[in-house]
């Protein structure tokens, strides 16, 4: 298949998600978002690029991947809420735990159970500036997707809040 017809037939099924789907395909249209595939550990499902283009787990997904898969699309939109944050608050503990609920709360809404014990706790964390709350997170992402996912060499707060944390410890 073509990639732009494949990459519409993805947006469009995206698009079918409710407002968060329709939000992130038109924040990844107006951006001209390049979305492939390349293989990465698989403890990754996708990932964004500081170019601001997605990548898919060749590992998981190709052009072959049913167009209707929850997932690819629930990642879809994980990935479009990074590049929505900004580099700074994307590489954080706080930007990740963000996206993950996004993510598994489409997923949850749609499936009506979440795919792992460790995503349902997640996802009574509260979202904020709360370092035992996002030292749980990563935690619980770690449990979810294996050791070898290093949320826990991200700060837990964007860097430029993680700064004024260890200089102020406030």
């Amino acid at each position: 298949m073509e990639h732009q017809v494949w990459k519409e037939n993805l947006f469009e099924a995206v698009n079918q998600l409710g407002e968060e789907g329709r939000s992130a395909v038109e924040f990844l249209r107006k951006r001209r978002t390049r979305i492939g595939f390349q293989r990465v550990r698989p403890s990754i499902g996708a990932f964004w690029t500081v170019f601001g283009n997605i990548r898919l787990n060749s590992c998981y997904y190709t052009y072959d991947t049913p167009i209707d898969d929850l997932r690819i699309k629930t990642l879809v939109i994980h990935e479009a809420r990074h590049l929505q944050q900004g580099l700074v608050t994307a590489l954080s503990v706080y930007g990740e735990l963000d996206a993950w609920q996004l993510e598994f709360g489409i997923y949850h809404r749609i499936k009506g159970k979440y795919p792992h014990p460790a995503i349902a706790e997640l996802m009574t964390l509260p979202l904020g500036y709360d370092r035992v709350v996002l030292k749980k997170a990563a935690c619980l992402m770690q449990a979810y997707a294996g050791k070898g996912y290093r949320v826990d060499l991200l700060p837990l707060f964007p860097l430029t809040r993680e700064i004024r944390y260890w200089v102020t410890r406030q």
